[in-house]
């Protein structure tokens, strides 16, 4: 068999005949499918390319959108927390105050009196000059008298010491609890039908006290609560209002308190565990 085949060209000049070895007709046809197969390679990387840069947008735009909710959360929560972020700070930067100003804002309401001391049911009498239904006379009424019915749970405001558990018969708050907390604050909580805690003892916000009662200078059963700071009587209902979504309005409304000192005194203290869930009822804003 012969190891050379033969190329006929023809043109207007004549027929021109070439002898080629085999071996280049192998490397031509070689080379051919070569070229053919890099084509087809070549398609099916560019469809592939395109459809893993169509899953990649697809993922980038969820990833978008997810950073947008991330963002719209986080607007509410420096919105409830008072932060006003430049335009220009980037998302991590906003992430990293608001999660110190979330911790700052737990450590003060862990340790100063906030919330309601029992289940929110109304108020009886409010803070100041009132016409005493027992004696029958203008008085200046240190505290809060929240609605409550016989043996409603009470509960600690905030975290301190029990400085006084006992029944207390010349003031007429008639079975008394009296907690020392942080940073000069103290909450009375009077007429309570029994104590289950005892003087001396460390108490978390939200641990129980007691049960509302009608002991003492009552004309009927409610909890009698006082908030005072540094021996100043304070009207406990900003106290008792103030919570995450309103929190800073106290700082307004409440001047019988040094609050940029206190804010300032205890920017670098975290609560390891704070009370996650107040054992209360919301409050109304009457």
């Amino acid at each position: 068999m012969s190891n050379h085949f033969s190329i006929i060209i023809q043109d207007e000049n004549g027929v021109k005949q070439f002898n080629l070895h085999q071996i280049i007709k192998k490397l031509f046809f070689g080379v051919f499918f070569f070229l053919v197969f890099i084509m087809i390679f070549g398609v099916g990387m560019i469809l592939y390319l395109n459809h893993s840069v169509d899953e990649i947008e697809e993922k980038l735009a969820e990833k978008k959108n997810e950073l947008s909710q991330v963002s719209d959360s986080l607007s509410e929560i420096e919105m409830l927390i008072g932060l006003s972020p430049p335009d220009d700070m980037t998302l991590q930067e906003r992430v990293s105050i608001a999660k110190l100003s979330s911790e700052h804002m737990a450590t003060l309401m862990q340790f100063i009196p906030s919330g309601s001391p029992i289940e929110y049911n109304g108020i009886n009498s409010n803070f100041g000059y009132r016409v005493d239904p027992v004696s029958n006379r203008r008085e200046f009424h240190l505290g809060l008298d929240l609605k409550a019915r016989m043996n409603v749970p009470v509960y600690a405001t905030a975290d301190g010491i029990v400085e006084v558990a006992k029944f207390d018969g010349k003031s007429g708050y008639g079975n008394l609890v009296v907690l020392q907390h942080n940073y000069g604050f103290k909450t009375y909580y009077g007429h309570l039908n029994k104590i289950t805690i005892q003087a001396g003892k460390f108490l978390k916000k939200g641990d129980l006290i007691g049960y509302s009662g009608n002991t003492g200078l009552v004309s009927g059963p409610h909890l009698h609560y006082e908030v005072r700071f540094i021996q100043r009587v304070l009207d406990p209902v900003e106290f008792v209002k103030w919570g995450g979504q309103n929190y800073t309005d106290i700082f307004d409304k409440e001047k019988g308190v040094p609050w940029q000192s206190l804010i300032a005194a205890t920017a670098h203290i975290k609560v390891p565990v704070p009370t996650q869930k107040q054992p209360v009822l919301k409050l109304s804003q009457n």
